[in-house]
C-alpha cells in the first residue's frame, strides 16, 4: 500500500521505543521507505543497528553525522518525507515541537518537514495529564499536527491510567488512513452494512447464519481510506472497530432495516454486505423454552425486505451495490435480484467456490450491473472491497 512512499519514524527515549521496531517492520511490509531518526536517550532503549537492519537505511542520531550522503541531512530527508511519525513521542518533546525548538536530529527534520506528521504521546499518566502538557498539544494541534490518543492500562511505573503507547497495528492503521490512497471519496457519504443478524427464540438461542462480517468491515475500510465519510451498520461480530468509520451495531433484521432506512436518504454510496435473516420467529419466549419428548416446530414469518423498501426511497444519483450468496445458477439468480430489486450492481459469490463465502480472508466475486458482467477472480476481501469501489465509483460518475 505504500510503495514509493517515504515515512520517516521518530523515536524518543521512552520504554515504548521497543514497540516502534514492530511498526518499522509493519511498514517494511507495506513497502514504505523507511527513515528512523532517533534522539540520544531513545538509544538507550533500542540500538540504532536495529533500525538499520529492518530498513536498509542509516540511522540518524547526530545533527552533525558527517558519513551521510546528503550534505544537510535533516533538511534532504525532510523534503523527501511523505509522512512522518513520532512514536513514542515524550512530554520533552512534544514541548519542545509545540515551541518550535530544533536543538537535535529530530526536532531539526520534524520542524523542516513540509508533510502530514502524526505525534503518538507514551508517558506517565500524571505528565500526559498535567496542563503544560495538555496545551504543549494544543498547540500541536492548531497547527495541524494530528495526535493519536494514548491507550489507558498499566504503565511502565507501575501506575494504571492513560499514557501508554498504542500498539503498533494501530499506528499503521492511522498512517495507511493519511498516505495509502488517493481521497477520491472525498465529500461523499457511503452507507455499508455488515455481519449477520440474529432473531430470538427464546433468551438463550437464536436463528442466524455464518456471516462474520469481513467482506462488509473491508468494504469500510476502503471507504475510509479513500476519503470518504463512512457509516457501517453491523452484527455482531468479533472484528475490531474500524478508525474513521462511525459504527453502529444491531442484533434484529428489524433493527438493521430502521438504521439503513434512517441513513439511506443521505448516502451517496450503499453497500448492503450484510446476510440479514429472511425469516423471523412469529413468537419469542421469554423463558428458555426447555427440552421435552419429541419433536418442535418454530412458526416463522418473513422479515422486511431491505433491499426493496430502500428502492421505494432512492434517490436517482443513488449508487445501491446488492451481494448474492448463491448454490446454484449464480449469475442467473444473482442477476434476477439485480433486476427485482432495482440495483446498480450486485457482487455475487459461490458457496461452492474454494476461497470464497464465509469467514475466510479471500472472496472471488462477479460484480452484475445492467450492462455488464465482471469476473474478480480471487482476492483478498479488502482488494476486493477496492474493485467494487471502483465499479461503484464509475457507475455513479456516469450518473451524475
Amino acid at each position: 500500500m505504500l510503495k514509493d512512499k517515504c515515512v520517516v519514524v521518530g523515536v524518543t527515549g521512552g520504554i515504548a521505543a521497543y514497540k516502534t521496531v514492530s511498526l518499522v517492520s509493519a511498514l517494511k511490509e507495506e513497502r514504505a521507505d523507511v527513515h528512523v531518526i532517533m534522539t540520544k536517550n531513545a538509544t538507550e532503549f533500542v540500538s540504532p543497528l536495529v533500525f538499520e537492519t529492518l530498513t536498509g537505511n542509516k540511522c540518524m542520531t547526530d545533527t552533525f553525522d558527517r558519513d551521510f550522503k546528503f550534505d544537510v541531512a535533516h533538511i534532504s530527508i525532510a523534503k523527501a518525507a511523505d509522512y512522518f511519525v513520532v512514536a513514542p513521542a515524550t512530554a520533552n518533546f512534544i514541548a519542545k515541537a509545540s515551541y518550535g525548538m530544533a536543538d537535535d536530529m529530530l526536532t531539526t527534520t520534524f520542524l523542516a518537514a513540509n508533510c502530514t506528521k502524526l505525534v503518538v504521546p507514551a508517558m506517565n499518566t500524571q505528565m500526559f495529564l498535567n496542563p503544560i502538557t495538555q496545551g504543549n498539544i494544543m498547540r500541536l494541534l492548531k497547527v495541524g499536527i494530528r495526535i493519536m490518543q494514548p491507550s489507558s492500562g498499566v504503565l511502565a511505573c507501575g501506575d494504571v491510567g492513560v499514557g501508554k503507547m498504542p500498539e503498533p497495528e494501530s499506528i499503521l492503521q492511522e498512517i495507511l488512513f493519511d498516505l495509502a490512497y488517493a481521497k477520491d471519496l472525498a465529500g461523499k457519504k457511503v452507507l455499508v452494512t455488515a455481519g449477520a443478524t440474529q432473531e430470538a427464540i427464546d433468551p438463550v438461542r437464536y436463528i442466524t447464519n455464518h456471516s462474520t462480517g469481513r467482506m462488509g468491515y473491508a468494504l469500510a475500510k476502503a471507504a475510509a481510506y479513500r476519503g470518504a465519510q463512512v457509516t457501517l451498520i453491523t452484527g455482531k461480530t468479533s472484528l475490531e472497530p474500524i478508525p474513521y468509520v462511525n459504527t453502529t451495531q444491531i442484533t434484529t433484521s428489524a433493527e438493521m432495516c430502521e438504521e439503513v432506512l434512517k441513513h439511506a436518504p443521505k448516502a451517496d454510496y450503499i453497500f448492503k454486505a450484510a446476510a440479514v435473516s429472511d425469516y423471523t420467529p412469529v413468537y419469542t419466549s421469554d423463558e428458555k423454552i426447555k427440552k421435552h419428548d419429541g419433536d418442535m416446530v418454530i412458526e416463522l414469518k418473513r422479515t422486511a425486505d431491505i433491499l426493496t423498501e430502500l428502492k421505494k426511497i432512492r434517490k436517482p444519483e443513488q449508487i445501491i451495490c446488492g451481494f448474492s450468496m448463491e448454490t446454484q445458477n449464480l449469475l442467473e439468480n444473482s442477476r434476477s435480484k439485480l433486476e427485482r430489486k432495482g440495483l446498480d450492481m450486485i457482487c455475487a459469490n459461490s458457496l461452492r467456490d474454494a476461497g470464497a463465502g464465509f469467514g475466510g480472508d479471500t472472496n472471488i466475486v462477479t460484480i452484475i450491473t445492467k450492462d455488464d458482467e465482471t469476473e474478480l477472480g480471487k482476492l483478498s476481501k479488502f482488494d476486493t472491497a477496492m474493485a467494487i469501489i471502483d465499479k461503484a465509483k464509475t457507475l455513479g460518475e456516469k450518473t451524475n
